[in-house]
């Protein structure tokens, strides 16, 4: 791939995720680049706001962690929101050309299938039957089933990490010479 460069990625447009929104919903978009700080400010801001009832966020590819961690933070910061997650993937084209087009080479065209996730917010309670519903507070209480779980188990001690069986004195080393310790 040193003979090429690439020339453009190509996202193929889908159906959206959730057809039915109204068109003054407020899409998230986040990018790879993206700053969690800037969004969030925004984000929150707009969703203290009482004319604003839900908002949508959407990543793909290596933006899919930070997506998840915008949606938790709101999560946390304004209680009670309801939510629908879609995941599916996005299929992407990446245009490479060669960088010298005399010897030879013919451009590329490399398809791939992006992972993408959508995740719809709302201070209106959503219809529960859909796939990915998730009502308030389900995640604390989930949570907190899982701790205490945990903690009712005996606790038991790791093995120091790097601790291998005793050395003793005269043993021999790799080539077979008696070892000074």
């Amino acid at each position: 791939m040193e003979n090429y460069q690439k020339v453009r990625v190509e996202e193929k447009a889908l159906a959206p995720a959730f057809p039915a929104l109204p068109p003054d919903v407020i899409e998230m978009k986040v990018k790879d680049g993206s700053k969690i700080r800037n969004l969030m400010g925004f984000a929150i801001g707009r969703m203290e706001v009482a004319e604003v009832r839900q908002m949508v966020f959407s990543g793909s590819g290596r933006a899919l962690g930070k997506t998840i961690t915008c949606v938790e933070i709101m999560k946390r910061r304004v209680k009670d929101l309801h939510q629908i997650t879609r995941i599916f993937y996005t299929p992407t084209e990446e245009i490479w050309e060669p960088i010298v087009p005399e010897v030879g080479l013919d451009p590329l065209t490399v398809k791939r299938n992006c992972p993408s996730i959508c995740v719809l917010l709302s201070k209106d309670p959503l219809d529960a039957t859909q796939a990915g519903y998730q009502a308030p507070g389900d995640y604390e209480s989930m949570w907190i089933q899982e701790l205490k779980t945990e903690s009712k188990g005996p606790k038991r001690r790791k093995p120091a990490p790097g601790r291998g069986g005793k050395q003793l004195r005269g043993s021999t080393g790799r080539r077979g010479a008696p070892r000074r310790v």
